[in-house]
């Protein structure tokens, strides 16, 4: 028995849908158990990863699994180095909102590519997850490795963690990041190989809108870092969805 909303996502079943929550149930207590997330995270994160799994199918949650462990390992980079600078993540984990920041644009891409078939929402999907990877590695990264930085907007030397700050080898970084979870995603059947450079290309423009927003809006109280995240994947995922459209 299929379910009609469902006929194009991967668990158009119910047996399908029980293997969504089934996964979604441990690797959420797998990320609380690691402390890469707090429990409203853990809550946040298993919604996230459940509708990126009934959309997309293990191929996004291989995705979101890479994002998870390229997240988990830079925040913990040089993290003597980030609690001098007054920029570690907390010892608990990201918490619900932060999640979502991050990962509720690519989960409402896999549900509207589910509905729709459209494949221009999966690679939607994966251009978020690109951007949400690029950022965050680019940002640990950069704190770990730096105690200074670049304002985007300016060219000035401000201090590392700064908003609007950006330095090189954390710009570097996070673009491997993002190549990284195209490739997953590519290997996966997400995106095809000829077109992995939308979602990097997608997710490299929303880093650095990220950046610019942050050196702006953000340092003038005007909105908050999770709004700023939230934006830059909904920027990052209608260019890859604009791009794949022009693209076929």
């Amino acid at each position: 028995m299929s379910i009609p909303f469902f006929d194009y996502a991967w668990a158009s079943t119910p047996e399908r849908l029980a293997i969504a929550a089934a996964v979604t149930v441990s690797f959420a207590l797998l990320a609380r158990g690691m402390r890469g997330v707090s429990s409203s995270g853990a809550w946040a994160g298993g919604v996230a990863c459940f509708a990126l799994f009934v959309g997309a199918g293990p191929g996004a949650f291989a995705a979101l699994g890479a994002l998870f462990a390229m997240t988990w390992l830079s925040t913990r980079l040089g993290y003597r180095r980030k609690l001098e600078l007054g920029v570690a993540e907390r010892h608990e984990g990201r918490n619900a909102f932060q999640v979502l920041a991050n990962l509720a644009v690519a989960a409402a891409g896999a549900l509207i590519f589910g509905a729709t078939g459209n494949a221009a929402w999966l690679v939607a999907a994966v251009s978020a997850l690109a951007e949400a990877a690029t950022d965050t590695v680019a940002s640990e990264v950069g704190q770990s490795q730096r105690r200074d930085a670049w304002m985007i907007t300016s060219g000035r030397r401000v201090p590392a963690g700064t908003d609007g700050g950006i330095t090189a080898s954390g710009t570097l970084a996070g673009l491997a990041a993002g190549v990284a979870i195209a490739v997953v995603a590519g290997g996966c059947g997400l995106v095809g190989w000829r077109g992995l450079w939308i979602p990097v290309t997608a997710g490299f423009v929303g880093m650095l809108a990220d950046s610019v927003l942050g050196g702006t809006v953000q340092r003038r109280g005007w909105i908050s870092n999770q709004s700023v995240n939230f934006v830059a994947t909904l920027l990052a995922a209608g260019l890859g969805c604009g791009m794949a459209t022009l693209a076929e």
